[in-house]
Order: structure tokens, then sequence, then C-alpha cells
């Protein structure tokens, strides 16, 4: 990843301070787990701390790059009532 972090926006929002105005971003951060040898792409986990998800605050000048989370998915089937929102968190 060369040094790079993965994080998950959960909110955006700025603020100012002394006059100068800070756009950020609370985000959920990953940490690494492996590079899948068949798809190439990295395999990542939320990064758990004290049994919850690290958050941190971010200056959106830290943000580098966007990137698509794909859930890995298994071979159960879904309940009907399941939301595709909802996908990322529950695979």
């Amino acid at each position: 990843m060369r040094g790079m972090d993965i994080v998950r926006v959960i909110l955006f929002f700025s603020f100012e301070y002394g006059g100068i105005y800070y756009p950020c971003a609370l985000v959920e951060r990953f940490k690494t787990v492996q590079l899948d040898p068949v798809t190439g792409m990295w395999v990542v986990q939320p990064d758990i701390v004290r049994s919850r998800c690290h958050q941190s605050v971010l200056h959106l000048d830290a943000f580098y790059w966007g990137a698509h989370l794909i859930p890995v998915y298994g071979k159960e089937k879904l309940p009907v009532d399941f939301h595709y929102s909802d996908s990322l968190d529950a695979f």
C-alpha cells in the first residue's frame, strides 16, 4: 500500500478556527490483511479498538485517492429484507 491507509468516510464537516477554514471528514480506519493473489486487490478489515471501529478526524488534504471497498461475499442466501446499503458492514 506504500504507506497509505484505507478509510471509510462517515461524515464530511468543516469548521473555522482563528480565521482559517478546515474541511474535514470523520472516518473509520481499516487495516491491510493481505494481497489477494487472484484479483490483485488488497484485502482489508476494520481496525477494531476496544470492540469498536477505530475512528479519526482527517483534513481533506490528507486524502489522496478514492477507492471502492468491495465486500467478500459468502455462499449463504440473504434475507428477503436485506438492504444493499448494509453490504459492507454485513460482509
